[in-house]
């Protein structure tokens, strides 16, 4: 009973809540132009997941996505609300499967499709920014995409990413940046760079 309420019940109503506020709230995006062909590795940090569907959603309508998700047991209702919102799934993460996770990740670009990681994922620290994202862009060659998402009125969570959920009936500003290119750099050039490009529209 216990699996069927965390993998159907609270999927389903959070999605939908999650849509509630979408609907209800006014929005504004600052996006570049991109070209709907080239295949990205769509990057934000964990903190501010909840709203990113959307996000990507306003920049490619039509465009295909999968999250890189951990394969703990928690993962399954975040694997299956993403579902619901039009995200899919790969799971994995540094700290579980991450073997799986880079090969499903490189699959998925070299199929013309996008992919989403959250470098401060699954455990934190807050705002840090782990190997696992700077490794898939050297081996891929795909380039970066840095989302987003302030709310102007929401709750925090007193968790280790301080999770945000904005409240419905406010202001949703969405960020994306100009594609990063980090193929010159080393790993902790290019993690450096990432987390600062990252840090530019965060919520605090």
């Amino acid at each position: 009973m216990k699996l069927f309420l965390i993998t159907k019940v609270v999927p389903f109503l959070l999605q939908l809540f999650v849509r509630f506020i979408y609907f209800t709230s006014k929005k504004e995006f600052h996006h570049p132009k991109i070209n709907d062909k080239e295949s990205f590795i769509v990057a934000f940090w964990h903190g501010e997941l909840l709203m990113q569907p959307f996000n990507y959603q306003k920049l490619k309508p039509s465009g295909r996505v999968s999250a890189m998700i951990s394969e703990h047991k928690d993962g399954e209702a975040i694997t299956k609300t993403v579902e619901y919102l039009g995200i899919g799934s790969i799971r994995g993460s540094s700290t579980r499967g991450g073997a799986k996770a880079l090969i499903g990740a490189l699959k998925e670009l070299k199929n013309n499709n996008d992919i989403a990681i959250t470098p401060d994922g699954p455990k934190g620290p807050r705002h840090s920014v782990a190997d696992g994202i700077v490794a898939i862009s050297k081996k891929s060659n795909a380039r970066i995409l840095i989302f987003n998402c302030k709310a102007n009125k929401y709750w925090q969570f007193n968790s280790w990413d301080k999770f945000i959920v904005p409240k419905p009936f406010g202001k949703l500003e969405f960020f994306i940046q100009e594609p990063l290119d980090i193929s010159s750099l080393d790993v902790q050039e290019a993690k450096e760079l990432i987390r600062e490009k990252m840090l530019v529209n965060a919520m605090k």
